[in-house]
């Protein structure tokens, strides 16, 4: 099962991040290296958001995820949820539909 994990980020982030980036990044790839993140970036113009695709049984990876990350413990993270996300189409589908044809 895939599920995101949403950060609405401060104000003052593209500011701050730079103090707390190598630890957040570092807990990241180690993340990703246990295959449980896949993918992650924040968006841009503006930088108000950050999107992190988990692979997982439940949602808990990601719930933790957040809950340790330096961005979110320094308040760079105004707020973050986590969603399913039922992916149907792509090589890595949780769930692939194809079309009866």
């Amino acid at each position: 099962m895939h599920y995101l994990l949403f950060y609405e980020l401060a104000d003052d982030y593209p500011q701050r991040r730079a103090e707390f980036r190598a630890e957040h990044l570092g807990k990241a790839w180690s993340s990703s290296e246990s295959g449980e993140l896949v993918l992650a970036g924040a968006l841009t113009d503006p930088i108000d958001r950050a999107i992190l695709l988990f692979k997982s049984d439940s949602p808990a990876a990601a719930e933790e995820f957040a809950r340790a990350d330096p961005y979110v413990l320094n308040g760079l993270v105004k707020r973050w949820y986590v969603r399913e996300w039922t992916t149907v189409v792509g090589e890595n589908s949780a769930s692939p539909v194809r079309p009866a044809l």
